[in-house]
């Protein structure tokens, strides 16, 4: 699930497929796979592997190992216990250490095989071309991967200990270990180069505390925002256990501890540190507003009273903190990550006219040279999606739709007078042209008057009354009739009642021709009892036609 390494892989195939092989079809199906990965990026939640800090302490141990420090990627949703059963599978004879300090030279210099292993860490290393805000399921992938650095805080008390509030004096001692390759590489764990120490005051510790509160609320938001489906379990707990005082105790010992006369007497260096926590405590007001309300419309009946409680504990958590910290409000922002908006509404802010969905937005005036409407300018109307048959269309639409209404009017009257020519050309003519073509088998009446016309030139005219097919054809000068050739049959059933050529029923002789002998070119096979056919030999003349 690492589509992040394969689009970089895929980019350098496709400049190969594109610019060196011009293999298309493989560019081809490479991109779609592309597409399917940043797609898998966005939608697809991919659980985050812990990393442990290994290290192997003892002479025991083989050299390639022996008083080192490892960092381990361990598998997906692998607990630290489970993680320490594996690595003690490999040396049985070892023995775990119970405590996170450094150990000593005595057991570094002792015989037996001593492990160490607790989890850390990974220290978020964006890469440089994420130089503004993007989405957290974009970043997440960052924070567990392609990482080379990683921390492991201990708390450590220092001074007299305050029974009332214990953050006025526990201080963060941060351990930060490098390894010597990128975290996962080749291989899922690798040596520890460097491990320098750093202390993180009481207050410090608070900004950092709060400051991943917020975001953790944020992102959760951001989360359901994109994927309705989510579970609210998760949800319910994060915004209980910070509204609710009962559980966590919010940050009212925050207050108590420095946000007094006497913490600021005692350190006036502090100012700014203590005026980015109270700005940190007003912001996560609206984070916490947006993620009640969302809270709100996921909730079942069974645990509405405690939606109510929880909404109660908050209105009482807002009142204090606008009162004492100010009011901050992030509506824009949070509508620009969580995109309430549908993808067509922001596009159409974005876009020029032309291009702008019909049904999102119109404009009510456009200028005389085109000029696209921007946002904010005159004329630019956004409207409110409307049902299918209310969209509205620009003026420039209805245009388009009218020209192209009269162009297939033009082509219909056209096509009509066309027809209308070839029928009075063919069928009111009494000099009829003979042409030299292959026979035609009319109405199951072989005639040599009648040749076949190419197929592209046939036109076929429909009534309410009668069907026949009639072919412009250029005039021919001989007259002299074509042989009969075999082909297949061309059957028609014309009415009795038509006058073709201007040829009534009446002036039909009442007794036909008698039949010719049968040859080898002629096929009555497909004769109807009412049918009679006029011998080749004895066609009728120019003007008339035989009718059954």
């Amino acid at each position: 699930q690492m589509w992040e390494e394969a689009i970089a892989l895929g980019k350098e195939l496709a400049e190969q497929y594109e610019n060196e092989m011009f293999d298309y079809e493989q560019l081809s199906e490479l991109l779609r796979k592309q597409a399917q990965f940043y797609e898998n990026i966005v939608k697809v939640i991919r659980p985050k592997p812990d990393y442990f800090a290994v290290g192997y302490y003892g002479q025991g141990f083989p050299t390639f190992i022996r008083n080192k420090v490892f960092i381990y990627r361990g598998k997906e949703y692998e607990r630290r216990e489970d993680f320490e059963a594996r690595l003690l599978t490999q040396f049985p004879n070892a023995e775990k250490m119970k405590t996170t300090s450094p150990p000593g030279d005595d057991i570094k210099n002792s015989s037996g095989q001593y492990i160490q292993c607790f989890t850390v860490k990974p220290k978020l290393d964006l890469p440089s071309k994420f130089h503004r805000p993007v989405s957290e399921q974009i970043v997440s992938f960052y924070r567990v991967n392609e990482v080379q650095r990683f921390e492991y805080s201990r708390p450590v008390r220092k001074g007299e200990k305050n029974p009332d509030n214990e953050f006025a004096n526990m201080w963060i001692e941060r351990t930060i270990y490098v390894t010597a390759y990128k975290l996962p590489g080749i291989l899922r764990w690798f040596e520890v180069k460097s491990v320098f120490m750093v202390e993180i005051s009481p207050l410090e510790n608070a900004i950092e505390t709060m400051q991943l509160t917020n975001d953790k609320i944020n992102n959760m938001v951001q989360q359901h925002l994109n994927d309705p489906n989510l579970p609210i379990n998760p949800l319910s707990m994060l915004l209980n256990g910070i509204v609710d005082p009962a559980v966590m105790g919010g940050f009212a010992n925050y207050e108590k501890a420095f946000f007094t006369e006497k913490y600021m007497h005692e350190h006036p260096e502090d100012h700014d540190k203590i005026e980015k926590l109270k700005d940190l405590i007003a912001w996560q007001i609206p984070f916490l507003a947006e993620g009640i309300r969302i809270h709100g419309e996921k909730v079942t009946e069974a645990l509405r009273p405690f939606h109510e409680r929880m909404e109660a504990c908050f209105r009482q958590l807002k009142d204090k903190v606008e009162k004492q910290y100010g009011v901050r409000a992030v509506l824009s922002s949070l509508d620009d990550r969580r995109g309430s908006r549908p993808r067509s509404m922001v596009r159409s802010f974005t876009m020029p006219s032309s291009s702008r969905p019909l049904s999102v937005a119109s404009v009510s005036s456009i200028s005389s040279d085109s000029t696209p409407s921007r946002p904010g300018s005159d004329g630019f109307v956004l409207e409110p999606l409307l049902p299918k048959k209310m969209h509205s269309r620009s003026q420039d639409k209805l245009d388009k739709d009218d020209l192209d209404k009269d162009k297939k009017e033009k082509k219909k009257e056209k096509r009509n007078s066309k027809h209308q020519e070839i029928f009075d050309k063919e069928f009111k003519s009494t000099d009829i042209s003979l042409q030299q073509s292959e026979a035609v088998i009319l109405s199951e009446t072989i005639s040599p008057l009648r040749p076949q016309r190419p197929k592209s030139q046939v036109i076929n005219v429909i009534s309410s009354e009668r069907r026949f097919s009639v072919s412009p054809s250029p005039p021919s000068s001989q007259v002299t009739p074509p042989p009969i050739t075999p082909r297949t049959k061309l059957s028609f059933s014309i009415q009795s009642n038509l006058e073709l050529n201007g040829m009534s029923s009446s002036d039909i002789s009442d007794v036909p021709p008698p039949l010719p002998l049968k040859g080898s070119m002629a096929d009555y096979g497909n004769l109807m009892e009412s049918q009679d056919l006029i011998s080749p030999t004895t066609s009728p003349p120019a003007h008339q036609r035989v009718s059954p």
